[in-house]
């Protein structure tokens, strides 16, 4: 009962930190009306009169168009698409106040070592990524940013995705790691080394990619999917992160940490990284693709999490045809 009632004024303190108003005017443009404010809702595509209204001295919020109502953490999960637990966390990292632990000493301990090893292969996988970027920018990407050119992807699309290039080498990314103070054994973790019988590590994308960063909706970057530049025999044309910590391909999706913004109420589900590129550049915003496995239960429920609709849009082909029926089936199984 003890811990419940700690956890409640942890609940009630993060409340209290978070003054709504202050927290809703970093989304919207506010209007005072009375003892009130109001605003466009943007929890929906409210473009004509502003239907959202706050209570400063009761700190709520209600939308008359969309509905959507409550205090502070209810409209940060709304904005952000967070359940409660990661909204009630991002209001306390914005206060700066550290999250209660939970549960018996040795509960917490692993938790906390689970949450350290998560943290480390985070901040492996950003650092990654500006080295990709960087040598995208490079002499050595010079192909690389080539093929994205020639397959008519802007620099601002680049930018936009953090894409980068992997150059061929053993050790190219180990070295850079090493000397940003990672261990070998940690970029192994985090899907980014392979390791040999004799215990030696090399990099996982040694032969030559256009790197793509899958990043999640909380912003962190999860994994990488590689495109080979030069064609081979012995390796697929697409190679992705293997599972780590972080990273479960059947559980997440490429470009829904931007379409998740998107107001329109439906995604659409592509083929591949370039569908939904392209697609982002061109300003259809809510394009979002599985990462380079068969569209699973997990993904149908993320979708439905983020819109009530899906509209498929695979390759005309027979394999997408046939891909298309059976994530139909998924999704209408999900409703």
């Amino acid at each position: 009962m003890a811990a419940s009632q700690d956890f409640q004024d942890f609940i009630d303190e993060v409340l209290e930190r978070n003054d709504i108003v202050e927290v809703i005017s970093e989304y919207a443009k506010l209007k005072r009306v009375g003892s009130r404010y109001a605003a466009l809702c943007p929890l929906h595509n409210d473009k004509k009169s502003p239907s959202l209204s706050i209570s400063p001295d009761k700190q709520l919020f209600h939308c008359f168009g969309c509905g959507a109502g409550g205090n502070v953490i209810h409209f940060i999960m709304g904005i952000e698409n967070l359940d409660f637990m990661d909204a009630l966390k991002y209001l306390a990292d914005r206060a700066h106040l550290p999250m209660p632990e939970r549960g018996s000493p040795a509960d917490r301990k692993k938790r906390e070592e689970l949450s350290d090893k998560k943290q480390r292969i985070y901040q492996i996988n950003a650092e990654a990524a500006r080295y990709f970027f960087r040598n995208l920018a490079g002499d050595k990407g010079k192909a690389a940013y080539a093929y994205l050119r020639e397959r008519g992807i802007q620099n601002a699309a680049i930018k936009m995705f953090g894409l980068g290039y992997a150059p061929e080498g053993w050790t190219s990314l180990l070295d850079y790691l090493r000397d940003k103070g990672f261990r070998e054994h940690e970029v192994f973790e985090a899907g980014l080394a392979k390791a040999r019988d004799n215990g030696t590590y090399y990099d996982a994308f040694y032969d030559g990619r256009v790197m793509f960063p899958i990043i999640n909706v909380q912003g962190s970057i999860i994994g990488f999917g590689g495109r080979i530049m030069t064609e081979k025999s012995n390796t697929g044309k697409y190679l992705n992160t293997p599972e780590t910590l972080v990273f479960k391909k059947k559980e997440n999706l490429f470009g829904l940490n931007l379409a998740k913004n998107d107001k329109s109420g439906k995604l659409l589900l592509m083929e591949g990284y370039m569908d939904v590129i392209s697609l982002h550049q061109a300003g259809i915003g809510n394009a979002v693709a599985s990462l380079g496995t068969a569209f699973t239960p997990e993904q149908a429920r993320l979708l439905k999490k983020y819109a009530g609709k899906a509209v498929l849009c695979y390759d005309a082909d027979q394999a997408g045809r046939k891909a298309a029926v059976r994530a139909g089936a998924i999704l209408t199984e999900h409703d």
